[in-house]
């Protein structure tokens, strides 16, 4: 039912990926677009299922981080309905901040990175509720709010399945499941409640936009909920210690190289993979951002 397209990030298969559903009605359904710096891969992709860019009237967001949503816009003037969260919509019509925020952290590498962002008409949004159904001919889809990765996140679910975007962490080519923790909004507490609120879905497979699908859910959800605690508790520690930031990147690096040869990855191409789709210093500025307002400190 579900397509995974591979956006082909940085000229690197299986980094971002997004998920094409054909709709007898309404024509393709898109989830994730990913950045608008792979929007040529993710036309390619589409017209291999016989379709055009300007066929997609629907696209599903999992949040607006921009490997996720940060092509949404050149959709939107295609004519595609953008559905966010609702704390995404204000910056879907105006990106400023968003880009702005984003150009600290990447600087002269933002045009390569995540091409341009380009601000969505408020028609072309809807805001999405939690528990929102949403019903096509031959299908339906349900929207969870998700939060902890991101404040905006939203796991769609279908029949029972759900493509749920970086909740349930990333895990490449059989490799570790790693989660992504970017600052600013970082919550682990609520992380761990949207995991359980999966969970209670009793879903049959799920699908990471970094990357593909996952059969063994309760499992996968498990092993995350340590590692998520794992990664926290190491921020934590050094943050106690008052190790300086660029340190603590180093080590931290070096702490998820040993997490990475420890579940048997040596392979190059799959380090590469897992540094472009999670790169271990956004970790430590997102849990040390968790830790300084968990600690009020």
């Amino acid at each position: 039912m579900i397509k995974i397209l591979d956006l082909n990030f940085l000229d690197t298969s299986e980094t971002i990926g997004a998920f094409l559903v054909e709709c007898e009605k309404e024509g393709p359904i898109l989830f994730e677009c990913g950045p608008h710096s792979s929007i040529h891969q993710l036309r390619s992709e589409i017209e291999k299922y016989g379709y055009k860019l300007s066929d997609i009237k629907h696209l599903f967001l999992t949040h607006i981080h921009f490997d996720h949503a940060g092509a949404a816009w050149e959709l939107a003037k295609n004519g595609t309905k953008i559905y966010v969260h609702p704390k995404g919509v204000k910056h879907l019509i105006d990106p400023t901040r968003l880009y702005n925020s984003a150009a600290r952290i990447y600087g002269d590498k933002m045009e390569l990175l995540w091409g341009k962002m380009e601000s969505i008409s408020a028609e072309m949004l809807h805001s999405t509720q939690h528990k929102e159904i949403f019903k096509f001919n031959d299908f339906s889809i349900q929207a969870f709010h998700t939060p902890g990765h991101a404040s905006h996140h939203i796991a769609w679910k279908i029949g029972n399945l759900a493509i749920v975007g970086d909740v349930a962490g990333c895990k490449i080519d059989g490799g570790p499941i790693m989660p992504p923790c970017p600052p600013p909004d970082i919550n682990i507490e609520e992380w761990l409640e949207s995991i359980e609120l999966l969970l209670s879905l009793n879903l049959n497979e799920i699908y990471l936009t970094h990357f593909g699908n996952i059969q063994n859910v309760e499992e996968h959800m498990q092993i995350l909920k340590s590692q998520l605690w794992n990664w926290a508790n190491f921020i934590k520690l050094h943050f106690e210690k008052q190790t300086n930031q660029k340190e603590l990147i180093s080590l931290f690096t070096n702490f998820v190289g040993q997490q990475m040869v420890s579940e048997g990855v040596t392979n190059s191409e799959l380090l590469n993979k897992y540094e472009k789709a999670n790169p271990p210093w956004m970790s430590v500025a997102g849990l040390l951002r968790y830790w300084q307002i968990r600690l009020q400190i």
